[in-house]
């Protein structure tokens, strides 16, 4: 009994030794002090750095892993309560008692909780300076192997660390996707859930991205009106997967609404940005943002906010506060960064402003900069300056010798297509036999997007070299034939709708090549039992685009809507009917169709957005549709003075009509007998107007007749002594209509909608109408003046014959 307390001495005092000799052994028996609190209170009471610092240096023999992620931790927040130009991160980083503790997380990282590890991955992340650090690939590591027993918040913090290090398409990410989908039942936090989407987004399938917009919708309730970043987070997703779903961003953007007088600058751009993309519009907010921004001006006095000012307000200011953005970025411009001048030129191209002073000066950044831009990038530069009409040479000359020398070194299917659709938009789009042969060598990875793009650039090369060079070449037509073979190939071995789909919907269907377009509308008809409820409104959206009129996918289409109209959500009704407004169809069970999509909104008019629901009650005005809710939901005193303030008036000649113009002068004697650009009652513009007494000889206008191209002040002013009753007896009033391609489907000779509609309410008004076909006008049949001009008397003087 009385040998215990020697025995126990003697433990202790081999052990101290033990310590003394080899301190790095002592760790393996994990002694702790007897209270870490301490210490963690002194660190908490540290107000700067230095202090940190100077209390690592003192303590590093004793640290626990608790207190070394204690220090990270502190570290960061000191960063985080400072504004950008007083953030030291470089300091710290290269401090010698930061590497210290560094060194002490790398010795410590096993016997870290989950929650500390997590954080300490995150800090190291934000001071790290080498692309590998040692630390933060042990720190991924170790977490991987815990990463069944976190919970979804830590789970959400893991995942943006990993999306900090661009590994979207890891296969730690695939797993984090995979634990997601199997607990998402029993998630409860839409705010962990929310930054879970957004950063496995690129993996997940189109069942899974419904699943996780379906609980979102659940949860959105649960959530404070304030949650700002978790609304912005939710329309990220969207935006992600390239997800329009009207319901979410209408909620999310009343988060925006509610909460606007407390955005910054960063989130307005990115909301901005987001509805930009997804073509979501909301006036309201807009309004709000641009008052937002607009105060901002006179506050951002350094390059990189101005930058991302200018790029959130130029779209959508008004003319003084473009005139005010433009002069300050003129004196800004010499100090912009490579990225910040690519931002600002494609502002300009959004803002379609061509001041040619700013274009130069920042084109003279873009120029310096040149060498380090991305494939994207580059396409993005000479996407800008084609818009804006820039013509400088030796910038061309130097970006296309760049794009070339990419091109020559690439061999991933995306950047050969970015690469050969930039060099296609420059004023030589001419690509060479090693251009040709890196196209031809990418061809059987091609996904749709990628064969689609290639055509068009070929398309437009070709046309190129027939205009100016009046030569094409067998290799082109070689390459087009090519080009058709794997397209077929791909649409033909799709394996079901879901996989289809996800190549197709970041296509517009006005852009798909004219080659594959039957096979495409074919392929989607062929798996058209598989259109319900989860994507009939991304169908009847991308139907829209085409242009092509497929009466078995609008019937499917029409069925669905029918059957399965209660999962289908109110808001999505107008994107539904749209391609039947627009390729002026009605299906087999037309009333009982759109009878069903409107009682279905019938109790969502009075929120709808006044755009929305004018556009559709232009839709089922063209289908000759008019359900009493609709009309009194839009004649309303309220709405029309909500819709007032977001209407423009647009006119405009293109060259054809402009042609057309000239030769009605002369086929009816003289320009005062033909006007241009007529403004209606009720708001058509009609081509051109003329009219004729009984005999068919035409009445002149007199003085009154308005200039090319503009717009009379009042409907009819100018010719108010022969409107309506006025009119001589027996005269009538002609109205000539250009139709170009826009105007009929693409695959019949189909008038669609829109079109029609005009056509009637022409007639309605007292108008004789004569619409010509762009395809009946520049046909073979009237290649010469003198056949146009014969053609244009038989239609008016003559028996009228349809062009359609």
């Amino acid at each position: 009994m009385k040998k215990t307390p020697v025995f126990l001495h003697l433990l202790v005092t081999n052990m101290l030794r033990l310590r003394a000799i080899c301190p790095s052994s002592w760790r393996v028996f994990q002694f702790r002090p007897i209270s870490c609190e301490p210490l963690i209170i002194q660190m908490n009471k540290c107000t700067d750095e230095e202090q940190i610092f100077d209390f690592i240096e003192r303590n590093k023999a004793i640290l626990s892993e608790k207190q070394v992620g204690c220090a990270f931790d502190m570290l960061w927040k000191l960063q985080k309560q400072k504004t950008g130009l007083l953030k030291n991160v470089e300091y710290v980083r290269d401090h010698p008692q930061f590497l210290t503790l560094h060194n002490l997380a790398t010795n410590k990282f096993k016997l870290m909780n989950d929650d500390t590890l997590v954080n300490v991955l995150y800090v190291t992340q934000q001071f790290a300076g080498e692309a590998h650090d040692p630390l933060v690939e042990a720190l991924v590591t170790e977490a991987w192997r815990r990463l069944e027993r976190f919970d979804i918040k830590l789970l959400s913090e893991f995942s943006s660390c990993l999306a900090d290090q661009h590994l979207y398409f890891s296969p730690l990410m695939g797993k984090i996707a995979d634990i997601v989908h199997r607990n998402l039942e029993t998630t409860q936090d839409l705010s962990s859930l929310s930054v879970l989407m957004v950063n496995i987004s690129s993996l997940i399938s189109r069942q899974f991205q419904q699943q996780l917009v379906n609980k979102t919708e659940l949860l959105f309730d649960t959530i404070d009106s304030s949650e700002v970043n978790v609304a912005k987070r939710i329309a990220e997703f969207l935006r992600n997967v390239r997800y329009h779903y009207q319901p979410l961003l209408e909620r999310c953007n009343n988060v925006f609404l509610s909460n606007v007088d407390h955005l910054d600058l960063d989130s307005i751009s990115k909301i901005l940005s987001v509805y930009k993309f997804l073509q979501f519009n909301s006036f309201e907010f807009i309004i709000m943002a641009k008052k937002k921004l607009t105060e901002m001006i006179p506050l951002c006095n350094h390059p990189a906010s101005f930058v991302k000012l200018f790029v959130a307000l130029g779209p959508i200011a008004g003319p003084e506060e473009k005139k005010q953005l433009k002069s300050t970025m003129l004196l800004m411009s010499e100090d912009l960064t490579g990225e910040q001048a690519l931002a600002v030129l494609g502002a300009m191209g959004d803002m379609e402003s061509r001041n040619s002073c700013l274009i130069e000066r920042v084109t003279s950044v873009l120029h310096k900069h040149l060498d380090s831009y991305k494939p994207l990038e580059l396409l993005k530069i000479t996407q800008a300056l084609t818009f804006l009409h820039f013509q400088r040479k030796e910038f061309f000359v130097k970006l296309r010798e760049l794009l070339l020398s990419y091109l020559k070194n690439s061999f991933i299917p995306t950047e050969v297509s970015v690469l050969v659709r930039a060099i296609s938009l420059l004023p030589s789009p001419h690509l060479d036999e090693v251009g040709i042969s890196r196209i031809e060598a990418v061809l059987p990875q091609c996904d749709l997007n990628n064969l689609s793009s290639f055509a068009t650039s070929v398309l437009r090369w070709i046309r190129h070299d027939h205009m100016y060079l009046d030569n094409i070449t067998a290799k082109q037509l070689k390459l087009l034939q090519k080009l058709d073979h794997y397209g077929r190939q791909r649409l033909q071995h799709s394996n079901g709708l879901d996989l289809l789909w996800k190549e197709l919907k970041s296509l517009k269907g006005n852009m798909f090549p004219e080659s594959l377009l039957e096979e495409m509308i074919a392929t989607l008809q062929h798996f058209m039992d598989d259109i319900n409820y989860m994507n009939v409104v991304e169908i009847a959206s991308f139907i829209s685009s085409t242009d092509y009129l497929s009466t078995l996918l609008l019937d499917r289409i029409a069925s669905v809507a029918v059957q399965q109209i209660e999962k289908i959500h109110p808001f999505t009704i107008p994107a539904i009917i749209r391609p039947f407004s627009m390729l002026n169809y009605d299906p087999p069970q037309r009333d009982e169709f759109l009878g069903t999509c409107v009682q279905h909104l019938n109790s969502y008019l009075g929120i709808l957005d006044p755009f929305i629901l004018v556009f559709l009650g232009f839709s089922l005005a063209t289908l000759e549709y008019f359900p009493e809710d609709l009309l009194k939901a839009i004649f309303n005193i309220k709405f029309l003075a909500r819709l007032d303030s977001q209407l423009e008036s647009i006119g405009g000649m293109d060259g054809a009509q402009q042609q057309i113009y000239k030769m009605l002068a002369e086929v009816l004697g003289g320009i005062n007998c033909v006007k241009a650009s007529v403004l209606t009652p009720y708001y058509h513009t009609v081509d051109f107007e003329c009219i004729l007494d009984k005999r068919k000889k035409p009445l002149p206008y007199g003085s009154h007749n308005i200039a090319l191209g503009q717009l009379p002040e009042m409907p009819w002013e100018s010719n108010m002594e022969i409107v309506g009753s006025r009119l001589p007896p027996g005269a009538e009033r002609i109205a000539l209509e250009f139709l170009d391609a826009k105007a009929l489907c693409r695959n019949i000779p189909h008038m669609k909608g829109k079109s029609a509609m005009k056509k009637r309410h022409l007639e309605i008004l007292g108008y004789r109408v004569i619409q010509i076909s762009q395809f009946e006008w520049n046909s073979m049949a009237l290649s010469t003046k003198d056949a146009r001009m014969d053609y244009l008397r038989e239609r008016i003087f003559g028996e009228v014959k349809s062009c359609l």
